[in-house]
């Protein structure tokens, strides 16, 4: 036994060191500071807690019990903490959908929190080397039906209050007036087709589409009215203007998603789906594809401009070569959030 015992303290002994010293290399590598350098400190000190209970004390229930309850704490101070966050909302329901994310995540913390340190409790007591052992229960049915009523309300009148902002947007069309941008997806690029000065698309067919002549929408070249369209790579829409969307797929589904505008919706091959939204501040910001649609997915992104009226109104009244070159200079003129965030620090530090 004493041989045993010796084991497991040098063993306990030897963990204990290596954390200690992979926490200096930790701190001396990256540098945390505020928020980040609590969080290595408490990961530490769990992680030294876990070794003490395990080989010191002989009670590796205790070990496990207190890191449950530590990732469910530390879970809760992330989301509540918000470094990795939304960015800012820029669309007429971003309020509204913020508002119901934040509910749904209130719902769900607390439940999920409620569980893992009751678990955590659980271990802890009734573990293994724990001084009680657990009792066998047939449950009581009154509480269980009581319980089981109380998250149905909970949930069913979470999920009716966000039905509200999404009906608006799927199931009501848009106002009159709103700017109609065609969208078309294939593997792996975003496609908008423009209307031009004439405010009337031109015919589009799938047996006229051309990616090695830059026809990726399919426009039909017989067509007088389509003399005048732009197919482009980059979305440009007017600010505090509605804008219609009407989404398309050449091959599978994929997923149009703008963080900004705290909006997404699928392209489907066969359907052409009509969505609708305002967009209320100027800027550049990120589109992506929100879907799995193949091994490049992941490079499938581009940007959306969000353009002052009348420059909009200048741009999609230009022929299809001045637009182009005009919204690549407009790209390199406006900056992502966080590029104009990172140039005003720099600003003001130079000042």
């Amino acid at each position: 036994m004493g041989k045993r015992n010796t084991a497991r303290d040098v063993t306990g002994g030897i963990l204990s060191l290596g954390l200690a010293g992979l926490y200096i290399w930790f701190l001396s590598s990256f540098r945390p500071s505020g928020i980040y350098f609590l969080m290595a400190g408490a990961v530490f000190l769990i992680c030294q807690y876990i070794v003490f209970s395990v080989f010191a004390l002989g009670k590796p229930g205790h070990g496990l019990g207190v890191l449950l309850i530590f990732l469910a704490v530390a879970t809760a101070v992330l989301f509540v903490g918000k470094w990795w966050w939304w960015p800012e909302g820029i669309s007429s329901f971003a309020p509204e959908l913020d508002a119901q994310f934040t509910r749904t995540l209130v719902v769900v913390a607390v439940a999920f929190i409620g569980a893992q340190v009751a678990l955590g409790y659980v271990v802890m007591r009734y573990g293994s080397r724990g001084k009680e052992r657990a009792v066998y229960s047939h449950g009581n049915t009154k509480l269980e039906v009581t319980w089981t009523l109380i998250t149905a309300v909970i949930f069913i009148g979470t999920a009716i209050l966000g039905q509200r902002v999404w009906a608006q947007l799927h199931l009501n069309e848009a106002p009159e007036g709103a700017e109609k941008i065609e969208v078309v997806a294939q593997q792996f690029q975003w496609n908008f087709h423009y209307s031009g000065a004439d405010k009337t698309f031109g015919r589009t067919e799938a047996r006229f589409i051309n990616d090695s002549s830059l026809n990726y929408v399919g426009l039909d070249p017989a067509d007088a009215q389509g003399n005048d369209d732009t197919q482009v790579s980059t979305l440009a829409i007017p600010v505090d203007r509605p804008v219609e969307l009407t989404l398309k797929s050449k091959d599978v589904i994929h997923s149009f998603f703008a963080p900004a505008l705290r909006f997404k919706q699928d392209a489907v091959p066969g359907l052409n789906i009509k969505v609708h939204f305002t967009a209320q501040k100027v800027g550049k910001y990120e589109v992506t594809c929100a879907e799995l649609c193949g091994q490049l997915h992941y490079n499938m992104k581009t940007f959306m401009l969000v353009l002052p009226q009348n420059q909009y109104e200048e741009l999609a009244a230009m022929k299809e070569e001045a637009f182009k070159e005009r919204l690549g200079e407009l790209l390199k003129e406006y900056k992502l959030p966080e590029e104009q965030k990172r140039a005003n620090e720099e600003q003001t530090q130079t000042n």
